[in-house]
């Protein structure tokens, strides 16, 4: 879309304004049931995340506090289209600070694997953030953190080198145990394009 979204009204409005009733029941099956849902395409929703790229960081925490699923995946889209700009390593930082501290707004395993790439794991390639977070993430309670701490690592697979990998197959054998399909399912995400980059070093 052409305009730049300023307020977090203003994003939440656009979603409502795309809303479908048929996107709603495909959204509705992947979260909880009392939360609440807007119904909005995929491609549409990163549409108006792209045009709130610069929303104020006042604005940025209404929106990622918000109660519908909508308007949170919109913010973990802001920061995923904030990393791929040219950032300094103190910016990445805040970045990637601003995914942790709201991490309790994450409530979708979608959410996780848009965002904890680039915004997480990016960082931690340069020494910006440290790489001992996966491990912490790794230890939670909260299953989704647990997503993260092995999602994020897949920046490692397409830019690190074998070492980094590695660290990203560690964190994957500290999870081998894990039982929720969350974990599961990105564990084996982890470790299959982990595998390739190997096979093709191997080349």
């Amino acid at each position: 879309m052409g305009t730049t979204l300023a307020t977090a009204a203003e994003v939440v409005a656009a979603l409502h304004a795309n809303a479908d009733p048929a996107e709603e029941a495909k959204i509705r099956v992947r979260v909880a049931d009392d939360e609440p849902v807007i119904g909005v395409r995929m491609g549409t929703l990163f549409d108006i995340a792209k045009a709130a790229t610069d929303l104020p960081e006042a604005e940025f925490d209404e929106l990622v506090t918000h109660a519908a699923y909508e308007p949170r995946m919109a913010a973990f889209c802001i920061l995923d289209f904030r990393s791929r700009r040219a950032l300094s390593d103190d910016r990445r930082v805040v970045l990637a600070r601003s995914y942790l501290d709201h991490h309790d707004a994450i409530t979708t395993w979608d959410m996780v694997d848009r965002a904890a790439p680039r915004v997480v794991g990016m960082p931690m390639l340069s020494g910006a953030v440290d790489v001992g977070i996966l491990n912490e993430l790794a230890r939670s309670t909260d299953p989704l953190r647990r997503r993260s701490a092995i999602t994020a690592p897949l920046w490692f697979v397409r830019k690190g080198s074998t070492a980094d990998v590695e660290r990203g197959l560690a964190v994957a054998a500290s999870l081998d145990d894990d039982e929720h399909p969350y974990v599961r399912s990105a564990v084996r995400t982890y470790r299959k394009h982990a595998a390739r980059r190997v096979s093709s070093s191997a080349g």
